[in-house]
């Protein structure tokens, strides 16, 4: 189910079409009617929830998008499920599990030499994305406390890899240094963040539903920090390499520094060992091996009749 908002592609899903296990559904999870109506249909053993705005700079632009769907949106969610667990038989309700995916962003920041993010560290979000998100996951925990909705909570950091809609930092990189136009850094480019794999997350998705318990919070990171700067720098290596300039010159050229954003959080890192221990999840994919693979996947998407290029289309206008 999406709703196919300017970052939603139909296209992304082509190679689905031919499963018979699989549906598509275009809705909005803030229209309520439309989420009783798909409960009340399709009669679901769990759900995955990962509908939301998370772009951090349009969150600072226009709030009132992510107010709406992240937490407006996740309250008529949690309803429609509760409504829909309340009238299951207790066998069924045994094996239901409303699966909630967060952010480490709802931490706040860390110093260089600070521990990594865990399960129990306090909330402190300072975009009105990561606020949003914490509201969210305080929602869904006490729909579980209050009403007994099997819920668990999940909180990941960066993701990475094909599809990814060209506002992030992996594809904005990529497609301007193709396209001769400034690869923006912000600030200095010494953030940190932690980059995970986006099979290995779904790996860790599908882990935290089967054996997960309800209540709980899991952290899924692959504990691979790198600077914006550094990550940069690789990807213009990884470019040189795989599509060269035709003038010879690095791509690394391109690489512009712009104002920093406003409230940008230094670092994060996760402490993962609870979901290694509990549910034996660990990332699977090297780091520069699966980041090859997805410079690649863009290349190739914008030669061909290209899922790419509607996005492209999509941000640039």
């Amino acid at each position: 189910m999406d709703k196919l908002t300017y970052a939603g592609n139909r296209a992304s899903l082509v190679d689905l079409e031919e499963n018979p296990r699989f549906q598509f559904l275009q809705a909005d999870i803030c229209d309520v009617a439309a989420m009783q109506q798909a409960f009340a249909e399709h009669q679901p053993t769990c759900v995955m929830h990962l509908a939301a705005e998370s772009h951090v700079d349009r969150s600072i632009d226009g709030p009132a998008a992510f107010i709406q769907t992240n937490l407006v949106g996740t309250y008529v969610l949690l309803q429609a499920a509760r409504e829909y667990y309340d009238g299951l038989v207790p066998s069924d309700q045994a094996g239901f599990r409303f699966l909630h995916v967060s952010t480490d962003e709802v931490y706040g920041t860390l110093g260089m030499d600070d521990a990594a993010f865990s399960e129990t560290t306090p909330y402190d979000p300072h975009s009105p994305y990561s606020a949003t998100k914490a509201g969210s996951d305080h929602l869904a925990r006490a729909w579980h406390t209050t009403y007994g909705l099997p819920v668990i909570v999940t909180n990941c950091s960066n993701n990475y890899g094909p599809y990814q809609f060209p506002e992030k930092l992996i594809p904005v990189v990529i497609l301007n240094a193709l396209r001769g136009e400034p690869i923006p850094v912000y600030g200095r480019g010494e953030n940190v963040r932690d980059w995970l794999y986006v099979e290995d997350h779904a790996r860790a998705l599908a882990c935290v539903l089967e054996a997960g318990r309800p209540g709980e919070t899991y952290n899924i990171g692959a504990e691979n920090e790198w600077k914006n700067i550094e990550l940069v720098r690789l990807l213009c290596e990884l470019l040189d390499e795989l599509r060269p300039r035709d003038d010879g010159q690095s791509y690394a050229e391109q690489i512009t520094f712009v104002a920093d954003r406003p409230g940008h959080d230094l670092r994060y890192a996760m402490n993962t060992e609870k979901i290694r221990r509990e549910l034996s999840w660990e990332p699977a994919h090297d780091f520069e091996t699966s980041l090859r693979a997805t410079v690649q996947w863009y290349l190739e998407a914008g030669s061909r009749e290209s899922r790419v290029s509607s996005f492209e289309l999509r941000v640039r206008n």
